[in-house]
């Protein structure tokens, strides 16, 4: 496993590969923080080309360059029903949300399994939770905070609001 911190203008990230692709992205201090990794494969600083990938996407991304997530290699950790949940995610267009009732629907599960795959997803702004609301808008389940998710909503909507 490759390990690397980044610093993201909303606080500090791991970012984690192994030899498939990007396994995670967390901000220190998330619910969930690293897990699925070993403390030993926590530690290691070594380059892998996901790893660079992942930078450069994410400094695309708070400039607001609008990057596609096809150009990371991704590989999450997690059950089937989560990878099929974080695909849903990536689906979800640049600057639009999507309810955990509309993605139950369109996975044919329920709201609350739902939502707790959102919440496990291993690859923070990559793979776009901060997308998902509930069922009124309101900003709820962030594993990064609450803060950082309007934060990321907010540049997001910021960037592709009509020029003035």
């Amino acid at each position: 496993m490759y390990a690397c911190d980044y610093e993201s203008p909303l606080g500090r990230m791991l970012l984690a590969a192994d030899g498939d692709g990007l396994a995670g992205a967390w901000f220190y201090g998330q619910r969930y923080f690293a897990r699925g990794l070993e403390d030993d494969e926590k530690n290691v600083e070594l380059e892998a080309p996901a790893l660079a990938a992942a930078r450069r996407w994410l400094d695309a991304y708070f400039a607001e360059e609008r990057p596609s997530a096809a150009d990371v290699p991704l590989a999450p950790r997690g059950t089937a029903f989560q990878r099929r949940v974080w695909d849903a995610l990536l689906a979800i267009p640049y600057g639009e949300t999507r309810t955990y009732g509309e993605l139950a629907a369109a996975l044919g599960s329920s709201p609350r399994a739902v939502g707790s795959a959102v919440g496990k997803n291993p690859v923070s702004v990559i793979i776009p939770c901060h997308r998902v609301v509930g069922a009124d808008g309101s900003l709820t389940g962030y594993a990064g905070d609450l803060d950082r998710k309007c934060a990321l909503l907010e540049l997001e909507l910021e960037s592709t609001a009509p020029a003035r």
